[in-house]
């Protein structure tokens, strides 16, 4: 955990954004390994049993399908593990995973200027462009909990 928690930090500085990134290991610790815990996670490790990289993870559901999918929050190979089929092998693990539990897709984001989309596109991903990520946080998040919901009922 500790190991994957310091990647996690590199991957914000990689991504330009450390002072964003707050998780800490007992946060982690805790998705992971909490009674009903709906994080997953793997780890890429080399010869000495060195972390080179990690893939976090969770269940998304696709409506359509009526089927559970896998949603890859994060993957990130450090420098001196790229190149070496870390990433592949996490990707694979994961693709593994759906095929065995029938789930009919993995999906994830990524940055656009982010050089591994040739390394996606190779493996046969498909850039979604047609679909616009949305997030709601902070005081929007905030002021749209305030107003509550329209609906006279909503079941949690």
């Amino acid at each position: 955990v500790p190991a994957v928690v310091a990647m996690v930090h590199e991957l914000a500085d990689f991504e330009q954004a450390p002072d964003q990134c707050h998780l800490t290991t007992e946060q982690l610790h805790d998705a992971l390994f909490a009674e009903h815990a709906s994080l997953f996670g793997h780890v890429a490790v080399d010869v000495q049993d060195e972390p080179q990289g990690f893939a976090l993870w969770f269940l998304n559901f696709s409506t359509w399908e009526g089927r559970h999918g896998l949603y890859l929050e994060d993957l990130y190979v450090r420098p001196a593990g790229r190149g070496t089929g870390a990433g592949g092998a996490l990707l694979a693990a994961l693709a593994a995973i759906c095929v065995e539990r029938g789930y009919p897709r993995m999906e994830w984001v990524m940055l656009d200027w982010n050089p591994a989309a040739e390394f996606y596109a190779a493996i046969g991903a498909t850039v979604k462009a047609d679909w616009l990520p949305y997030r709601l946080t902070g005081p929007a998040l905030h002021r749209l909990a305030e107003r509550g919901s329209p609906a006279p009922s909503v079941n949690h």
